[in-house]
């Protein structure tokens, strides 16, 4: 893998990590486009590392003030509000896509890693999340999280497993089910994300370190710093965009981008 090629599939996992576009379908496709060979499921676990510390550190406040409240409510039950439900919504939303990812894994990186799983995943959910946006009530806040919520947004998690889906807008999408105000659905989605991210990423990064080293540790590790910066910019910008704008822009750029890649698909298979 060159620089050149590290530094655009940064800028990929960057902006569509915390977009509703699916990072894992996007960094499919556009090396298909540019007739690249696949990263792998390893490289893209790695480089997600990345866009974890700009949502960690983005989110430093958040996750100081949940995990305060987190340990004050074992001190004192009368201290057990929002920020000890939240703290429990994290940890329990997390386990289910750590089993299933598991569970999984030969299927994930091998057989849905196919461009009309990645175009059936970005038609199907995003035409969900726009119902979601449509139909959620909006009006609930942190205020009234409960630990369920977390379980409940968690399993909506899983379905990032699948190529295409995107981890944010599935769960964004679960929140505005649960009738979260969309602010309030992306901040909840991106400190879920934080476990899973981390967990799935070192461990890739571990197992697949021998792969890892034959595209190079330089752009690796170029593509990383470059999801970091270009992260941290997106993250900005759609929690401030989620303030006042739906999120049918993104349904539609999903719908759009699904089909076009289901009729290229079948367009080469009727050639072939």
């Amino acid at each position: 893998m060159g620089i050149l090629e590290a530094v655009v599939l940064g800028i990929v996992q960057g902006l569509t990590e915390f977009l509703p576009i699916s990072s894992s379908g996007h960094l499919l496709l556009v090396p298909s486009l540019f007739g690249w060979d696949d990263a792998g499921s390893g490289f893209t676990a790695v480089i997600q590392l990345g866009t974890l510390l700009a949502v960690l550190i983005y989110f430093w406040g958040d996750i100081v003030q949940v995990f305060k409240g987190w340990v004050a409510g074992f001190r004192d039950p009368g201290h057990r509000g929002h920020d000890w439900n939240l703290g429990w919504g994290v940890i329990l939303g997390t386990l289910p896509i750590a089993v299933l990812g598991l569970l999984l894994e030969k299927k994930i990186d091998k057989d849905f890693r196919t461009a009309t799983v990645v175009a059936g995943s970005l038609v199907a959910f995003g035409l969900l999340m726009g119902v979601a946006d449509h139909f959620g009530k909006k009006d609930r806040d942190l205020k009234n999280f409960r630990v369920l919520d977390g379980v409940l947004m968690g399993l909506w998690q899983c379905l990032a497993l699948i190529p295409g889906s995107s981890r944010s807008g599935s769960t964004i999408t679960g929140g505005l089910f649960g009738g979260f105000d969309r602010a309030t659905a992306a901040r909840v989605s991106f400190l879920l994300s934080i476990p899973s991210v981390a967990a799935s990423g070192l461990y890739k990064l571990v197992k697949e370190k021998d792969n890892l080293m034959v595209e190079g540790a330089v752009p690796t590790l170029v593509a990383t710093v470059v999801s970091f910066v270009v992260g941290w910019v997106a993250i900005s910008w759609l929690m401030k965009l989620l303030q006042t704008k739906s999120l049918w822009p993104f349904a539609i750029y999903r719908v759009v981008l699904g089909v076009v890649v289901l009729l290229t698909a079948a367009s080469a298979i009727s050639r072939s």
